[in-house]
This record gives structure tokens, C-alpha cells and sequence, in this order.
């Protein structure tokens, strides 16, 4: 079992759930901004939020935001020591740093703050921060992050995440493999620089997924240029998947010339509608009934395409036929009846 480590009111590690996080890619001292987007990440089901600290403006904006939101917060500091004292005194749950980018009587000085706040530090390597680089670029990173651990035990503290990323996904799992092999801490997963849109999925899909099965991964960020909000949205639905969180999944069918309904457009629409609940709940979304019933079946509710409508069937049997305009709203009942009774 990995170790326990407090970051506000979240736990990450020991017997704890997996959580998701995301990055803010506001200016930080823009506090209203950044509040904002931090709020839609919360809606999305974000557990706990990073920050870049640039500069004294942004590690002092941390006390307004710190106040004004729900979930803990974490300063992103990179070479500076005094912003990372900074935003510890301005109330970060959590600072990630990389303790070799700075002299060690520097160092102590971070660690002495945090100790007494009692604000753990996450160590971040990638492979752009590399020191020494070999044929086995996966184990340079490993054994980079567990050199910037020793540096902090060396200073009695052990209150540490670790995280070792790189945007190849073998890379990352066997680093990740490695370092779990060698420390107890809670470990921060991700595929750094993943991409874009798709291919930022499945890359961390891959290398994520296969690491949660193996026990591997207390916390995670799936990294996706663009809108944060969505990191959290696929967060979320692997750890469903994996059934390592309660949520609601929608399957729905490839669709062939069968379709009587546009199965994409009302899948995502169903999505859209039911991603506030956080009990598990399996919806299909079926072009026909021709295959869509019989194949849907395992859902707890459904809907098949007719010509003029739909059916709606509970766990297989049909419960009534709809127009295409009452489809959302039918659903809705069946699934707010269904939760009730799950209840």
C-alpha cells in the first residue's frame, strides 16, 4: 500500500480513491479568470486544481483564490524557492517542484515551511528536466524523480508525491513501474505533452489505464492542449471504466443502414445531460431495434431508434414508444426513477 498524504481536505494514497486533477491555463494573478475556469473544472468533477506561479503576483492571488473555491490547490513552482515559501504562506495545499533546480540550503528553506504547514511536495520529472541521459531514457527519468526524493528525505521530509512523465507511453509506464518498485509514495500519473483531441486520449488511456490495472497510480492528469475541462471529463470516465469510480456510462452502437436515429448526436446529448451523477447508472443509445434491444439489454436503461421516434426499454424490456422531440426528456424519467430506487 502506498502512503497516505493529506493535500487539504483530499487524501492521495493509501486506501484512498484515485483522483483527477487538471491545470488552470489562466495568468494566476488573474483572479476572477482563474476562479472561473477553476469553478468548471469543479462542475466537471475535478478534485483538486494545479496553479503556475510565475511571480510574486501569482503566489499572493493564491490566498483570494484559495478562499473562493471548493477544491484543494496546488502552486506549480519551477526553479524559484521564495515563490514556493510564498504561496505555502498564502495557503497552497501542495506545492510540485523539482528540489534538484535548486540549491539545497535553498531547498531547506522550502522544506522548513512546509513542514510547518504541513503542505506536502510533489516531485515532478520529465524528460525535458533530465539530467543524465542513456540508451534506457525510461529508467534516466525514474532514477532521476528518486534522486530528487532522496534530496528530501536527506531533509527528514517524506511527506512527497512523485510523478515521472514522458509523451511516450511506454516510457511512462515503465518509469512509472520502476519507481513503484523502489518507494512507497503516492504517485501522480500522466502522459505529458500528449497532443491534441484524439490522440491525446488514447495515449493516455493507454499508459494510464494500464497502470491503474496494475495497482499502479493514486492520482491523475490526462494532458490535452486546449480547454482544461475536458482533461477532467476523460479523467473521470477512465477510472469508470475501470470501475475504479461510480458514474454514468453511455454505450451506443457503431450505427450501420439501419440507424432510424442519429446515434452520435443523442449520445452525446445523453452525456451532456447526465454527467452531474456520481452513481453508476449504464445507458445505451441504439440506432434500431432490430439489433439496439437485444443488444443494449445489459444497460440499465435504453433507447433504440424507430422511424418516427424511439423505444425506451429498463434492462431490456420495452417501456414505452416516443416521438424524436421527447427522447431527452423520457429518458430523464427513467433514469431519475432509476437512481431512486437505487437509493
Amino acid at each position: 500500500m502506498r502512503r497516505a498524504v493529506k493535500v487539504g481536505k483530499l487524501i492521495i494514497g493509501g486506501n484512498a480513491p484515485v483522483s483527477v486533477q487538471s491545470m488552470t491555463n489562466t495568468k494566476t494573478s488573474n483572479v476572477e479568470e482563474t476562479i472561473f475556469q477553476i469553478k468548471r473544472l469543479e462542475e466537471a468533477g475535478c478534485d483538486v486544481v494545479r496553479v503556475a506561479v510565475q511571480d510574486e503576483e501569482d503566489a499572493k492571488a493564491i490566498r483570494k483564490i484559495r478562499e473562493r473555491i471548493n477544491i484543494p490547490l496546488i502552486a506549480d513552482i519551477q526553479f524559484d524557492h521564495r515563490l514556493a515559501i510564498l504561496s505555502i504562506e498564502n495557503g497552497a495545499d501542495k506545492i510540485r517542484i523539482n528540489p534538484g533546480n535548486m540549491r539545497k540550503d535553498r531547498l531547506k528553506e522550502v522544506v522548513a515551511v512546509a513542514k510547518e504547514k504541513g503542505v506536502p511536495i510533489r516531485v515532478g520529472v520529465n524528460v525535458g528536466s533530465l539530467r543524465k541521459r542513456t540508451s534506457e531514457r525510461w529508467k534516466d527519468l525514474a532514477e532521476s524523480a528518486l534522486e530528487e526524493v532522496r534530496l528530501l528525505e536527506s531533509l527528514e521530509f517524506y511527506d512527497i508525491v512523485v510523478s515521472v512523465k514522458s509523451s511516450d507511453v511506454l516510457e511512462t509506464i515503465k518509469a512509472n513501474e520502476y519507481i513503484a518498485e523502489k518507494v512507497d509514495y503516492p504517485i501522480h500519473l500522466g502522459v505529458t505533452e500528449a497532443g491534441v483531441a484524439e490522440t491525446a486520449i488514447v495515449k493516455s488511456s493507454i499508459a494510464i489505464g494500464y497502470l491503474l490495472l496494475k495497482g499502479i497510480g493514486d492520482t491523475i492528469r490526462i494532458s490535452i492542449s486546449g480547454d482544461p475541462v475536458r482533461e477532467v471529463v476523460v479523467g473521470r470516465k477512465i477510472l469508470i471504466a475501470l470501475g475504479l469510480r461510480e458514474g454514468p456510462e453511455v454505450i451506443a452502437c457503431p450505427t450501420c443502414g439501419r440507424s432510424e436515429i442519429d446515434v452520435e448526436k443523442l449520445a452525446a446529448m445523453v452525456e451532456e445531460n447526465l454527467f452531474h451523477i456520481k452513481k453508476r447508472v449504464k445507458i445505451a443509445v441504439m440506432g434500431c431495434v432490430v439489433n439496439g434491444i437485444g443488444e443494449g439489454k445489459d444497460s440499465d436503461i435504453g433507447v433504440a431508434g424507430l422511424k418516427d421516434g424511439a423505444v425506451i426499454f429498463v434492462k431490456g424490456k420495452v417501456k414505452e414508444r416516443v416521438p424524436k422531440e421527447k427522447i431527452i426528456d423520457r429518458l430523464k424519467f427513467y433514469i431519475d426513477r432509476y437512481l431512486e430506487e437505487v437509493d
